[in-house]
């Protein structure tokens, strides 16, 4: 399965996750993970269709709310209710990397490992 997604990940210049199961939702997750830690910079979108991703919308705005998503995060994920308008995001789509997460070298060649912070602040 992972090859299946770095192949993905290479070959596309975008993702577009219609409605669909925990494959489906596992691989969009995966994407936007990858995105926000900078492994790649490509539009990812959800084809709303009739309402469908609503309550994950709301989800990810609630874990915005409640701090666990940075907004700059949540704008990872598009959604749109048509196929016209979710292509015209994806194309207006300009990735903004998180200054902190873009630090981090993610190829496997890298011999430079950056020494975290992991210290746990109560």
């Amino acid at each position: 399965m992972q090859e299946r997604l770095v192949m993905m990940m290479e070959l596309s210049d975008a993702f577009i996750a219609l409605p669909g199961g925990f494959g489906t939702l596992e691989e969009l997750f995966q994407m936007i993970s990858w995105a926000q830690l900078s492994i790649h910079n490509k539009p990812i979108g959800v084809l709303n269709i009739n309402g469908f991703f609503n309550g994950l919308l709301s989800f990810v705005d609630h874990a915005v709310k409640q701090e666990f998503i940075t907004p700059r995060a949540r704008k990872i994920l598009i959604s749109a209710t048509t196929a016209d308008e979710l292509v015209d995001k994806l194309q207006a789509f300009r990735f903004e990397p998180d200054p902190a997460l873009s630090k981090l070298k993610w190829s496997p060649s890298s011999s430079q490992k950056e020494k975290l912070d992991l210290t746990l602040r109560l």
